[in-house]
């Protein structure tokens, strides 16, 4: 039997027993979660840190800052060409983007639903060169690209569009077959019913599947740009010229040599290296997140 005494003791268990039972079912998942958080969050501390670091020294940085100054990121404009390298990310970035992931759609719509001899070795051809990596090929492209730039030195070495040629030309391959995957999943009664009402194959493409397919052009769409505004290899070799350099090749050059002492810029870099990137995310995540085809064959 037990007593008023022994009450206190017994809700104090209670208690004790219902910690125990919320840690091991739910606490435990919070405590990963603020781990996962810290470990996530070092880096970017200790970049910020150095961005804003008044000496500018790799040995000089600390992971909480002792001072704030923005010389960094003054330097970074008046000392190096980060304004170019900058601009010519975007541009070739943005473009290569776009267009590869326009030429990748309409592939993909023509493997999807269309019948037409070697479509399957088209497709198993695409896979296949998806196996090697493009940098095997550079030797052959180097010696193309020299070339060209004889006879067309508007697209040939140091210039954005040469190099935005050859990264339209690696991605289409796997683009293809991830929006192909997608376009399957489509049911091909709205396009028998958009023909029945006498929409033509670009009608169909354009007004019809475009819109169902928005979740995976915005995720071809992301990867492509951030796969082509951090492309280093085959940029560092195309690109020499100082203001002709994307941000990957400038970036390395400022710590290729004197890492210690233009730590501080390169980290001021980093960070606005950074925003184009978020910014596309944040655009396309509307898409990325959203289940358009759910809905396609209701009336």
């Amino acid at each position: 039997m037990t007593t008023y005494a022994d009450a206190p003791v017994a809700n104090r268990n209670a208690k004790g027993k219902s910690k125990n039972r919320w840690f091991s079912q739910v606490g435990w998942r919070h405590l990963v979660g603020v781990l996962a958080v810290v470990f996530s969050l070092f880096p970017i501390l200790f970049v910020l840190s150095a961005a804003l670091n008044p000496l500018g020294t790799l040995s000089s940085t600390e992971l909480l800052p002792t001072g704030a100054s923005f010389e960094n990121f003054t330097n970074l404009f008046d000392k190096t060409a980060f304004g170019h390298w900058f601009l010519n990310s975007l541009l070739i970035a943005g473009a290569a983007s776009f267009v590869s992931i326009f030429l990748s759609a309409l592939a993909a719509y023509a493997f999807s639903r269309m019948r037409f001899a070697g479509r399957r070795f088209g497709l198993l051809t695409l896979l296949l060169i998806q196996m090697f990596p493009q940098f095997l090929a550079i030797v052959a492209i180097f010696l193309i690209f020299t070339t060209v730039t004889d006879l067309w030195p508007a697209l040939g070495f140091n210039t954005p569009w040469g190099l935005f040629l050859l990264y339209m030309g690696g991605a289409l391959g796997v683009n293809t077959w991830l929006m192909k995957g997608f376009f399957d999943t489509l049911p091909r009664e709205l396009d028998e019913s958009a023909t029945m009402d006498g929409a033509t194959h670009a009608q169909v493409f354009f007004r019809i599947m475009l819109p169902l397919v928005a979740p995976i052009l915005a995720v071809t769409a992301l990867l492509s740009f951030i796969g082509t505004i951090n492309e280093f290899m085959i940029a560092n070799v195309f690109l020499t010229n100082t203001e002709s350099k994307t941000l990957a090749v400038g970036m390395f050059g400022l710590v290729a040599g004197e890492r210690n002492n233009n730590f501080g810029m390169f980290a001021a870099g980093t960070l606005l290296t950074a925003i184009p990137t978020v910014l596309v995310f944040q655009l396309l995540q509307r898409y990325i997140v959203s289940g358009l085809t759910a809905g396609a064959v209701k009336g």
